[in-house]
């Protein structure tokens, strides 16, 4: 699993506002935050690496399955 650095993606940058943007997660704590804050989401916002990255996620960590 990668880290995966806040700053990166805007939509993960926004439902972490309580963390720097320097911070760095794994992939199953981002995948976690996705889903527990998907309502938080602007999914027309989000650049197509961030959509890659919900996807690589949603793949790896959820077996295919998100609970949104």
């Amino acid at each position: 699993m990668q880290p995966i650095h806040i700053a990166d993606y805007p939509q993960l940058s926004k439902i972490t506002w309580n963390r720097t943007d320097a911070t760095t997660i794994d992939e199953r704590e981002a995948f976690a935050l996705y889903e527990a804050n998907w309502r938080f989401v602007d999914v027309d916002a989000m650049p197509a690496h961030e959509k890659l990255l919900i996807e690589h996620l949603k793949q790896e960590v959820g077996k295919g399955v998100m609970y949104v």
